[in-house]
């Protein structure tokens, strides 16, 4: 836990988006429906709302504040900031907050599409005058908002870890792998995608940021394959920790196991509704009998939500454009 030399809130600083609106300058605005957005999961999802055209978004932020502390503090000119950033583009958007009483902030913070690739955080920054020192971050929020421009539902159902390390010299259990190029494990709280920075190139492409088309080809694809294996290796990971009832029928499992189950079920057994699908799953495989028959199928479900096909699409115009101009 890092220790601050100043007093800082305690209580707890929370963030919500009321509303999204849908803006293209000069041409529409368009208020997008609740669906678009989720306060229990803190996710607003972009990939299918009304209008593929649009250039911005404005989303709609209250956050709450502990006031009594907020009064009480050795802090003046508290500032209330909403900060939006995406590591994958260096992007960085903040927005001040406008106090409304009763330790309730809010305001607006727009969104430029252009400036963003898949999934930005959002969250909110207080800051203030701590022992005569401006700027001071005295609270944020605990988890921030996720804005996803790929998601099609707002569900943190790609909420994964991803740490670098090197798997010669890392933790003991990683030694045995030392020749692959990274491990997925899920076993946690959540899925985590380990990349062996002693595999020679491997992170140096996941983090390049260059726009050369061949650079650029490869580090998707090469994000495609590991997506691919993430996804294939949750779903194995969240049917294997499925407990049934007290009638013996499968339950859900809650949390990313549970996201992961109602994003792929839909393609695994397209016929039959979530809770269905859940209790077939879970009878095929205890009981072995279709089980096999389903592992192409969860292929299938796996490379749709890694964009396999439109990413390995992507890459062959690429180099047949790169072909054509040498």
């Amino acid at each position: 836990m890092k220790v601050y030399p100043y007093k800082r809130l305690t209580g707890s600083v929370e963030l919500d988006v009321t509303a999204v609106r849908q803006e293209r300058e000069g041409v529409y605005q368009h208020d997008l429906e609740t669906w678009a957005f989720n306060a229990q999961e803190r996710v607003v999802a972009l990939h299918q709302v009304e209008r593929a055209d649009w250039e911005s978004v404005r989303l709609t932020l209250q956050a709450k504040l502990p006031e009594a502390e907020l009064s009480a503090g050795p802090w003046s000119e508290v500032q209330v900031v909403a900060v939006l950033t995406e590591k994958a583009t260096n992007a960085r958007t903040t927005a001040e907050l406008r106090p409304k009483g009763s330790g309730v902030w809010a305001g607006n913070l727009r969104m430029w599409k252009s400036m963003h690739l898949h999934r930005a955080d959002l969250t909110v920054v207080v800051v203030a005058t701590v022992d005569d020192v401006a700027g001071r971050m005295i609270g944020r929020t605990d988890t921030p908002w996720i804005v996803d421009l790929t998601a099609r539902m707002p569900v943190r159902q790609t909420e994964m870890r991803t740490e670098e390390v090197d798997f010669t010299d890392g933790p003991e259990w990683l030694k045995q792998f030392k020749d692959a190029p990274w491990i997925v494990e899920t076993s946690g709280d959540l899925p985590t995608v380990h990349i062996n920075t002693a595999f020679e190139g491997v992170a140096e492409v996941l983090n390049s940021t260059s726009r050369d088309p061949m650079t650029k080809t490869v580090r998707e694809m090469l994000a495609t394959q590991i997506a691919t294996e993430v996804w294939t290796s949750v779903f194995h990971a969240a049917v294997s920790n499925l407990d049934p009832d007290g009638r013996g029928e499968a339950e859900w499992p809650g949390g990313w196991k549970d996201a992961v189950l109602k994003s792929m079920l839909g393609d695994i057994l397209p016929d039959l509704s979530p809770d269905d699908a859940l209790r077939e799953i879970h009878a095929r495989r205890i009981e072995s009998a279709g089980w096999s028959e389903l592992q192409p199928r969860i292929n299938y479900a796996a490379g749709r939500r890694a964009k396999v096909a439109r990413n390995l699409g992507t890459a062959v115009r690429t180099l047949d454009a790169v072909r054509r101009e040498s």
